[in-house]
């Protein structure tokens, strides 16, 4: 049974989110999200690696042999990462420089081998994209909603040196405080926001869960 775009986008932001639902890729999650530039830029990255070793792996499925199909995948995979280190280093260095050694470890990301198996090495080209579009958006959202909230919370500021994305001189963002809890831009930090990202996402899908029960019963106590 075919799912709509719509469908997939519920599946890939909400319901089977990488990094909200199944914890993979939390390396670099947990690593770079210090604030909103820094997710971003990991975020795009993620999603365009994603995307094309999605359509890679579907086009060339027929000749990858059983036996040797992984350590294609992470060849397939490690060579658009090279692309994209080398698309920062050349048009955003400042971001590059940022993020560090954590553009290169998207090689390592399970996320993406995890969707090359399941998922590519299984359909159609263009549905493939589709996947790696909305599983990337997934992850990159949750990247850009840790990111924002440890700055906001951190640093007291939002959107800090947004000018590493457009170049100019360097930019302080929006200060909304002037100072902030530090430990929320510390690694313990990390680990704080996304347990409240999971416990805000499990409470609003038993909320969701007990609404959905309860309106039966009232149609039938309403009918009675």
């Amino acid at each position: 049974m075919s799912i709509g775009i719509l469908e997939r986008f519920k599946i890939g932001l909400w319901r089977d989110n990488p990094g909200l639902v199944q914890l993979l890729g939390l390396c670099p999650l947990l690593a770079v999200t210090a604030t909103f530039v820094n997710g971003l830029g990991l975020g795009i990255a993620t999603l365009a690696v994603l995307m094309a070793s999605n359509a890679l792996v579907s086009a060339t499925r027929r000749w990858i042999q059983p036996e040797i199909r992984v350590p294609i995948y992470v060849l397939i995979i490690a060579s658009l990462v090279t692309c994209i280190e080398l698309v920062f280093k050349a048009w955003f260095p400042d971001l590059d420089r940022s993020l560090g050694i954590f553009i290169p470890l998207i090689v390592t990301n399970c996320a993406i081998v995890a969707r090359a198996e399941i998922f590519a090495s299984r359909n159609p080209v263009g549905t493939s994209i589709i996947d790696g579009l909305v599983m990337g958006s997934g992850f990159a959202l949750l990247l850009l909603t840790i990111g924002a909230f440890r700055e906001l919370l951190g640093q007291g500021t939002l959107f800090s040196r947004i000018d590493m994305l457009f170049g100019g001189e360097p930019v302080r963002g929006l200060v909304l405080a002037e100072n902030g809890w530090l430990l929320l831009v510390l690694p313990p930090g990390a680990f704080f926001s996304l347990a409240l990202a999971i416990a805000a996402k499990n409470l609003i899908d038993m909320r969701r869960k007990e609404s959905s029960a309860a309106t039966p019963r009232r149609a039938r106590i309403l009918n009675r």
